[in-house]
């Protein structure tokens, strides 16, 4: 009995451990992966802004996604030159073989020269979306500066 009680404890605490790590995941502004080669974004019919691009692969059913979409949405109306531009997964499987995307929500932070500067996965927070801009100092200051107006 006290073997078991002991196991159901160890259960316990570690699913707790997990869901934890999990959480401080979510949104967490990252380094790009390293890809082979430059992803040619015009030709995926995928138009760049001209600073800085999030570019939000999401699924039909992904409550995160549609969530995500809002924040960056919202994020993009106040600041010039900076876009949203969201891509279902199924409709673009070459970029997500390529880039390495895993789930979605993954938001790409792509510069206006088209090189991947950060990425988030997970549901993203208006603060989390920021500090991604800042990987990009000229978008944040726009942002910034817009959104006290």
């Amino acid at each position: 009995m006290l073997g078991q009680v002991i196991a159901l404890v160890v259960l316990v605490l570690g699913t707790a451990a997990l869901g934890v790590w999990w959480s401080a995941r979510q949104g967490a502004v990252r380094a790009p992966r390293e890809t082979p080669v430059g992803v040619d974004w015009a030709s995926s019919g995928i138009a760049l802004a001209d600073r800085v691009t999030f570019v939000q692969f999401s699924a039909e059913v992904c409550a995160a996604c549609r969530s995500t979409s809002r924040v960056l949405g919202g994020l993009t109306r106040s600041a010039a030159d900076v876009g949203h531009r969201e891509l279902l997964v199924d409709d673009h499987l070459d970029l997500v073989r390529s880039l390495g995307v895993l789930r979605t929500p993954t938001v790409l932070v792509v510069d206006g020269g088209g090189q991947e500067v950060a990425r988030m996965s997970g549901v993203v927070s208006d603060t989390q979306a920021r500090q991604a801009l800042s990987r990009i100092p000229a978008a944040v200051a726009e942002a910034d500066g817009e959104g006290q107006s």
